[in-house]
């Protein structure tokens, strides 16, 4: 594609200046070559066409934001010294936003999630069970003690970790670092029996959790371990990893945390992201006033 060049270029630039991470990256660079294909095989469409064909293919509207979001970049970048028009400027486009609600587990299900991992954790006889479940509990735990992503937990490295106050670094999105803190004392035990087994065996780096080839666990190993509990303990078949980062986030609301507080934990840059889960924790408690308000039988 003869816009190759000027996409690895804006890539580039984005890497070396926005401190960008791998995924938004990978999501310029898919956004940008479904519009430059697009234009190859429709040379008279415009900017507006390619918006219009998006949303004429059922394509999501946080997806069609995100094309138009990475497609505004690049112009701004590739128009910068007004060498060319850039066909986003002011354009306006109304979306009508899905509104869907983060998606949770009931905090029993997150007790039999753990409570799996402690019984397969206290049957194993192996080394390498030991290993597994050890790594697999204090992995399971730190991510329902924490709300952090999943591939922040990935990223967690030896030297971010603080066992003695109980703070950990986090390397969150856009290269963002945030301090968490364990108040969970089960949590902490869990994280230090894995680190104090990791210490006993020959790893050559100096990430926290590890495969089973002991190099650095991958964010797709991570949602196999989670699957393989959720199944065992019979909870939601279709919960992600990231259910823990919700239902941590509501169970803080729904406790009566600040909203800003919650923001900061999670490592959001906008509120409006963690402004969601006031909705979730207030259909909550409709439900539970509609089942259990004492007025209404009156």
């Amino acid at each position: 594609m003869k816009e190759e060049y000027k996409i690895n270029e804006f890539l580039t630039y984005c890497r070396l200046t926005k401190n960008l991470g791998g995924k938004t990256i990978a999501a310029y660079r898919s956004d940008l070559r479904s519009y430059f294909g697009f234009i190859a095989e429709n040379p008279k469409a415009d900017f507006m066409g390619y918006v219009c064909r998006l949303t004429a293919t059922n394509h999501k509207c946080s997806t069609v934001k995100r094309h138009i979001a990475s497609l505004k970049q690049y112009f701004k970048y590739a128009c910068r010294d007004n060498r060319a028009a850039d066909p986003t400027l002011n354009f306006e486009f109304r979306l009508k936003a899905e509104k869907t609600l983060p998606r949770t587990i009931s905090v029993h299900g997150v007790k039999s999630l753990l409570t799996a991992i402690e019984r397969q954790k206290d049957g194993a006889v192996s080394l390498f069970g030991k290993f597994q479940t050890t790594r697999d509990l204090a992995l399971i735990d730190l991510l329902c003690a924490t709300g952090i992503r999943i591939g922040e937990a990935a990223a967690i490295r030896m030297q971010d970790i603080d066992l003695r106050s109980r703070i950990i670094l986090i390397h969150g999105k856009g290269k963002k670092e945030r301090l968490i803190y364990l108040s969970c004392e089960k949590t902490a035990n869990n994280l230090k029996s894995w680190i104090a087994l990791r210490k006993t065996y020959n790893i050559s780096h100096d990430f926290l959790f590890v495969n089973r080839n002991f190099t650095p666990i991958s964010i797709h190993a991570i949602e196999d371990v989670f699957g393989k509990y959720r199944d065992i303990a019979k909870i939601n078949p279709t919960a992600t990893p990231h259910y823990l980062r919700h239902t941590f986030a509501t169970n803080l609301l729904a406790n009566g945390a600040d909203l800003r507080a919650v923001q900061e934990i999670l490592g959001h840059s906008n509120i409006s992201t963690t402004e969601r889960y006031t909705e979730v924790t207030a259909t909550r408690k409709i439900k539970v006033l509609k089942k259990y308000n004492y007025r209404n039988t009156l």
